[in-house]
């Protein structure tokens, strides 16, 4: 049986995760002047797999927070320009305001990552990377901390108020306090993708054709990484022979960046092909725990919202939480409106992020395409919501 050591130290927040959600999180709730512990099993700076786009609601947001201009001293390309590319139809245009932000970028996780832990300690978050949480620590039946194991085998119990998971959709806390899933539609899409050098164009571009989806996303030091969505029933291959299929695929969806691959780009890294992309919700919340990010809600990355969603959570939870800590009933309540907000804001989002992964060009969703190409209201509207602006939300073409 292992011997833990209880930290002589209450915190307010104990947090399983200091990336995307978990940082943020960790942040916010820091402002408001809770104790919070931040663990990470992880050493920072250490990459992740993700298609990286922030969209605009997520920009919005790091600039509302101070740390638009950190995340952008990275080297990471600001990308104010965008296209959609699909059989017979192409729509392009600027980047759209939201708030302070007028672009959109998509830094390399390492970087992004490293800025939000770092936010998160300024203010006054304590850190501990290289931590793995290995159970619950209850008290009255309530989760009262964490019992983690550091890198050289200690293991310790932290306590705390309320434990939050932001520890991704494989989430240890999730697991631990039993949290059900309340709506599970399965996979739909892979995703693979890898980084490109002398890709020439410093925009986003987005794609659909011939039953698949993707993007080129401009990311640090001059690469471009381009992601194939394919359906989860079409044929893989061998191992060995993805490098080609995913060339073939490319070709087949977007003619235009095969062209751009073939005129002098140069592959930079392997092909990661992520199979493991479910659809769900999970039960957001329990007796002193929650959870936030892709623990609690994960999407299929055809629409890459999974950053803009985590930064997003964070806000509503800091906010719902206010100074409700410290006061059993408040905090149950507070919680109960952070579930309930999680549905009002991220329910319908979710549906059409459903659809479009489905990679659907029935005649419905073309005939919906070509009236945003032909007329400037809808393409006004269809720019703002692929830029993933939410405010001015105008009327587009159902393409359901």
């Amino acid at each position: 049986m292992p011997f833990f050591l209880f930290g002589v130290d209450m915190f307010d927040v104990a947090i399983v995760g200091a990336r995307c959600a978990g940082a943020t999180t960790a942040m916010l709730l820091a402002r408001h002047g809770y104790r919070v512990l931040m663990l990470e099993r992880a050493e920072f700076p250490r990459d992740t797999l993700s298609t990286l786009l922030i969209h605009l609601r997520g920009m919005e947001l790091l600039a509302r927070w101070g740390l638009l201009k950190d995340v952008l001293a990275t080297g990471c390309p600001p990308l104010t320009e965008l296209s959609f590319s699909a059989p017979g139809i192409r729509v392009e245009g600027s980047v759209p305001a939201e708030g302070d932000a007028r672009m959109v970028c998509a830094p390399r996780r390492y970087a992004l990552d490293e800025v939000l832990a770092r936010a998160a300690v300024r203010a006054g978050a304590e850190f501990r990377p290289g931590v793995s949480v290995t159970g619950l620590h209850r008290e009255d039946g309530a989760v009262a901390g964490v019992t983690c194991r550091a890198a050289g085998g200690r293991m310790t119990v932290e306590r705390a108020r309320l434990v939050i998971g932001a520890d991704g959709r494989h989430s240890t806390v999730a697991r631990l306090v039993g949290a059900p899933y309340t709506r599970w539609d399965g996979r739909l899409t892979r995703a693979w993708y890898t980084y490109w050098s002398g890709v020439e164009g410093a925009s986003l571009r987005l794609f659909l054709g011939a039953g698949l989806g993707g993007a080129a996303i401009p990311t640090h030091d001059g690469l471009t990484l381009i992601n194939v969505q394919l359906p989860v029933g079409h044929p893989t291959g061998e191992r060995a022979e993805r490098d080609r299929l995913y060339l073939d695929l490319l070709a087949r969806a977007s003619p235009e960046l095969r062209d751009a691959v073939a005129a002098g780009a140069r592959r930079e890294d392997r092909l990661y092909c992520c199979g493991d992309l479910p659809n769900f919700f999970r039960r957001p919340y329990g007796e002193g725990w929650a959870l936030v990010g892709d623990a609690v809600l994960h999407k299929d990355p055809m629409g890459a919202q999974g950053i803009a969603d985590s930064f997003e959570q964070a806000a509503l939870l800091g906010t719902c939480l206010g100074d409700a800590l410290g006061d059993r009933e408040r905090s149950a309540a507070a919680l109960g409106r952070y579930a309930a907000a999680l549905e009002s804001r991220f329910a319908a989002p979710y549906e059409e992020n459903l659809l479009h992964a489905r990679l659907a060009e029935s005649e419905q969703v073309m005939a919906g395409l070509r009236a945003v190409q032909d007329d400037p209201r809808f393409r006004e509207a269809f720019l703002r919501t692929l830029s993933g602006a939410t405010e001015k939300q105008n009327e587009v073409p159902r393409m359901a």
